[in-house]
């Protein structure tokens, strides 16, 4: 029944979305119409949702970075305005909790904003103890480094920074730095 309930959602708002598009000539001439998409599809858009809950600050007005290193990586986050003050703080909350959070095994709200168990985190979980997670205040919000001199734990931290890259859509470099 969702599934039905899912597609006839998508097929009204392509319907609408092409209604809208027949404008009258000089509506076209003024603006472009842009084709419409379901928002039942929209993994990414959805993943921003959550983020936003999860995470307690806007994801359109932050940039994620993620960056992997021979020591593990980094998490980065900042605001796009630099007099985004709210932004920041919240962002630096938000990081601070993580790095205590990891460090105890929980990684519930990457699995939250994600809605799936990112890869290496069962290995990160297992392997806390041998993972150092410490917060760094940036400019514009924050950063958590992740360090490991444990070859098992870089591993599985390289291939949980590898999935935000992707899932994030940062374009950051994938290969180990």
């Amino acid at each position: 029944m969702k599934t039905i309930f899912g597609v006839a959602f998508c097929l009204a708002a392509s319907i609408i979305g092409t209604a809208s598009q027949q404008t009258s000539t000089a509506q076209k001439q003024d603006t472009q119409a842009s084709p419409a998409m379901c928002p039942m599809h929209d993994a990414h858009s959805q993943m921003n949702e959550r983020g936003e809950k999860g995470m307690g600050f806007s994801q359109t007005a932050t940039t994620h970075h993620f960056f992997l290193n021979s020591s593990g990586g980094v998490i980065q986050v900042e605001a796009t305005d630099a007099a985004g003050a709210s932004d920041k703080s919240s962002i630096r909350m938000h990081l601070e909790h993580i790095a205590q959070a990891f460090q105890n095994g929980d990684f519930d709200i990457p699995m939250f904003v994600h809605n799936t168990v990112p890869p290496g985190v069962p290995e990160m979980k297992r392997l806390r103890e041998n993972i150092h997670y410490s917060f760094e205040e940036t400019a514009r919000g924050g950063r958590v480094v992740i360090s490991s001199s444990d070859k098992e734990a870089l591993d599985a931290i390289h291939r949980f920074l590898r999935f935000q890259i992707e899932e994030h859509r940062t374009g950051d470099a994938v290969d180990v730095h």
